[in-house]
């Protein structure tokens, strides 16, 4: 009776323990949220007007951010993809058209498990390979003087992820620097609105909801 008490005990704590000592002292810290990482910094280009056509360029990041319990232990499930396109054209005092597409097959977070189970029964990338957004309402740039470096706005436009399409609304930052401009920002997303699953699965429970957040970096086309 005393080994079985003392098994029942080791096979409920053990588990608790090494959860504890693996979030909290072996596993890397969550990267910081895209749209508060530091973005770019130096002087604006006098001679590359805003007016154009501008490109996702190299170093731009899409990923999602779900807070995650695993027994009892709290944690952020974070995940990311440099496999962006996109663009935004400003004509005058606004952005008259903008989009972006992340390729989800090469989402990786730091845990193989939970990208098998983020490219297969979440979020199905085999059948829904991407997701992306697009601007359906023009950004207002009256405010923004030719060499202010930072500025911020909110957008509105349409959010397309396994396979389902919604209105989203939210804020994001612009930042420009030599002949770039860097946009960041979150988008919440509730699964249920987009027919995902709830990610939870096993002893690892996450809440119903999270975020697509992306830092962007632009430069002008021709």
């Amino acid at each position: 009776m005393k080994w079985a008490v003392f098994g029942l005990i080791a096979a409920v704590v053990l588990p608790v323990a090494g959860t504890f000592i693996y979030l909290n002292l072996l596993r890397d810290e969550a990267p910081e949220r895209l749209d508060t990482t530091p973005a770019l910094a130096g002087t604006v280009d006098p001679s590359i007007t805003l007016d154009g056509t501008w490109v996702v360029a190299e170093g731009s990041q899409v990923g999602y951010r779900v807070r995650e319990i695993l027994f009892g232990q709290s944690a952020e499930a974070v995940g990311r993809t440099s496999d962006v396109e996109g663009s935004f054209t400003i004509e005058g005092s606004a952005v008259v058209e903008g989009s972006f597409e992340a390729d989800l097959r090469s989402v990786q977070s730091d845990e193989v498990r939970r990208d098998r189970q983020f490219h297969g029964r979440i979020m199905e990338t085999d059948r829904y390979p991407t997701a992306s957004f697009r601007l359906t309402r023009p950004l207002d740039l009256s405010s923004v003087q030719p060499q202010q470096t930072e500025g911020s706005a909110t957008a509105t436009g349409e959010l397309t992820a396994h396979g389902v399409t919604n209105e989203v609304t939210f804020d994001l930052k612009g930042v420009r620097a030599g002949g770039q401009i860097q946009i960041t920002g979150s988008i919440p997303i509730v699964f249920a609105d987009y027919n995902i699953g709830n990610p939870s699965g096993g002893p690892a429970q996450t809440e119903d909801h999270g975020v697509m957040e992306f830092a962007l970096n632009f430069t002008k086309q021709g």
